[in-house]
C-alpha cells in the first residue's frame, strides 16, 4: 500500500495493481498519472499501426513481438516506473513474462492525447531514452505529425506528416505509409 509522509503520498506498483477495474494509470517515481479513455481517432491510429507492424512481423517471421495498450512495461529494474505505451515492440523475448515487459522495449509508439502532451513529448522521451528504448515515435493526431527518435543516434528527431511513409529504425525493411490510414 502507499507510503505517506507529511507532504505527499508515494505510490508503488502494488497501488497500480489495486486500482479499480478499468482504471488506466502509469507510475513515475512514486506518483500515479491517470489516463483518460482514448478517443476514437486515437484508437483508429493505434489499430492502423498495430496491424501494419504486426502484419509485417508475421510476413517476415520476425523474432519481435508487438503489443498494443494496455500492456505493462517496467523499463527499470526497481519497478519505480510503470508505463502502458500505446504500442510496444519487444525483440528480446526474455524480457517478457505474464505481467508484461521487464526492461526497455526496442520500439515504443505513443499517440498524443490532449492531456498527455507534456508527458509524451518530454517526460517519457527522457525516461525511455534513459531506459534504453532504441526507437520512439510520438504520433500527434491534432498536428497530424509523427516525430521519430532513433535513440541510438544523438540527432534531432525526424519529423513526418500523415501523408508520409516512415521507415522504422528497429525493423529497417518496415515502412508504414500513413497516407493509407483511414481517419
Amino acid at each position: 500500500m502507499a507510503q505517506t509522509s507529511a507532504q505527499e503520498t508515494f505510490y508503488t506498483i502494488d497501488d497500480i495493481y489495486h486500482l479499480p477495474e478499468g482504471s488506466r494509470a502509469e507510475l513515475i517515481d512514486g506518483q500515479i498519472y491517470y489516463m483518460a479513455p482514448p478517443s476514437r481517432r486515437h484508437q483508429d491510429i493505434l489499430s492502423f499501426l498495430h496491424l501494419a507492424i504486426g502484419n509485417h512481423m508475421a510476413k517476415k517471421h520476425g523474432g519481435c513481438r508487438v503489443y498494443p495498450a494496455p500492456f505493462a512495461v517496467f523499463p527499470f529494474a526497481d519497478e519505480s516506473r510503470y508505463f502502458e505505451p500505446d504500442i510496444s515492440v519487444i525483440c528480446d523475448e526474455s524480457k517478457l513474462d505474464e505481467r508484461g515487459c521487464n526492461g526497455a522495449p526496442d520500439w515504443i509508439i505513443e499517440i498524443v492525447s490532449p492531456g498527455s502532451k507534456a508527458m509524451d513529448y518530454y517526460t517519457k522521451l527522457f525516461l525511455y531514452r534513459q531506459a534504453g528504448v532504441r526507437e520512439y515515435w510520438i504520433v500527434d493526431p491534432l498536428r497530424e505529425s509523427i516525430l521519430v527518435y532513433d535513440m541510438q543516434q544523438a540527432a534531432a528527431p525526424a519529423v513526418y506528416t500523415f501523408t508520409d511513409t516512415i521507415r522504422s529504425c528497429v525493423y529497417d525493411d518496415l515502412e508504414i505509409d500513413f497516407s493509407e490510414m483511414r481517419l
